[in-house]
């Protein structure tokens, strides 16, 4: 039996305070996931319990299109660690942590209770597969799959009467700006 830290009451630790990169690589970033790839299930971890916990259940026939998770130590405009979509060829499991690279960003925009604020999703593909292994670019998936995987943010959102708007998609280039920022909101937080 693995002996227990102090003060931690058999809780794993946080895995929101790893490094956003792999050995300071920037061009590595390390994604937490908190909820696998088709299941309907979203997860997400509660730094107060430090564990992961069910957050909702998405409606019969959704699922979550690819591996969904968020960079560690880092902060977007919502408050919460910047999140991430994640390819790879089997999905993953909550708490798993996959070295990765971005290939670029959805852009979005939500309103809820009359706030505007951006809500875009990193768009990363894990160092360790075969079928997305040639992707270096969003522009370099399928355009109507990006549609799709907008529609499905559209959706989600739906659910908890937030309004989402779909405003583009940009490469790493840009994606690499908004992880830097985030980075830098993370520390200040």
């Amino acid at each position: 039996m693995a002996k227990k830290n102090k003060g931690t009451k058999g809780a794993i630790a946080s895995p929101a305070i790893l490094k956003p990169f792999h050995k300071d690589d920037k061009s590595n970033i390390q994604v937490v996931i908190e909820t696998p790839k088709g299941c309907r299930n979203k997860y997400a971890f509660d730094p107060k319990l430090r564990s992961f916990k069910l957050s909702r259940v998405l409606p019969d026939g959704m699922l979550f299109p690819y591996d969904f998770g968020f960079v560690p130590s880092t902060q977007a405009e919502d408050g919460d660690p910047v999140d991430v979509l994640l390819l790879m060829d089997a999905p993953a499991f909550p708490g798993c942590v996959i070295d990765s690279r971005l290939i670029g960003v959805i852009e979005g925009e939500q309103i809820e209770d009359g706030n505007k604020l951006r809500n875009d999703r990193l768009v990363a593909v894990a160092n360790h597969n075969h079928s997305h292994s040639d992707l270096k670019n969003i522009s370099d998936m399928n355009q109507k799959l990006v549609k799709e995987l907008a529609e499905f943010f559209v959706n989600y959102h739906r659910q908890d009467e937030v309004k989402y708007k779909f405003l583009g998609t940009r490469g790493p280039k840009e994606a690499a700006r908004l992880l830097d920022r985030a980075v830098k909101r993370g520390k200040a937080a």
